[in-house]
Order: C-alpha cells, then structure tokens, then sequence
C-alpha cells in the first residue's frame, strides 16, 4: 500500500451520540463525597451526578407544575365541585351549538 493511498476509518461519533456536557467545578470535599457515594452504589462519579441530578431536576418539575391550594382554596375548590353553579347565558347557547353540530 503507498503512502498516499487512503485508509478507511472508522466514522467519528456524533456530538448528538456523545450527549451535551455540563461542566462543574467542585470543591475537594465535595468531589471526595460524591466519589465516596458513587463507588457504594457501584457507579462512575459522572454516573452518579448525572443520575442524582436529573432525580433532583425531575422532583423540581413536579413540584412546580403542581397545583397547591391553602384551606380555604381546598374548600372552596371542593364546593364548586359539589355545588356547581347555574350556567349563565353563553354557556347555555355554546352548549346548544355544540349539540346542532
């Protein structure tokens, strides 16, 4: 084979197939405990953050999205279940042109 004669290669790995980074900088302490953690559950550190880091960003979420009412919200959330009200005028007429539809 000359020198100049091509050799193939294997393809390079997307960046999409390799995943994004994030990049954190960690005191030593920190560094120690979450290399002490991870090896106790039997994975890399960079495992173990990431893993921990998207329970901790999924929690967030859901607590976000959630709706939270105080006492008197419950309450009264409860009651217009319970105790709906008449439907006024437009209800009454939306209602009607959904049904001739």
């Amino acid at each position: 084979m000359s020198a100049l004669a091509h050799k193939p290669t294997a393809p390079r790995a997307s960046r999409a197939n390799k995943g994004d980074r994030i990049e954190a900088r960690l005191s030593r302490e920190a560094k120690t405990i979450i290399e002490h953690a991870a090896s106790l559950e039997g994975v890399s550190a960079s495992d173990f953050i990431v893993s921990h880091a998207q329970q901790a960003a999924r929690q967030v979420i859901s607590e976000h999205e959630r709706w939270r009412l105080d006492r008197n919200q419950s309450e009264a959330f409860v009651h217009a279940l319970l105790h709906p009200p008449e439907p006024n005028e437009a209800l009454v007429r939306a209602a009607e042109r959904y049904k001739a539809r």
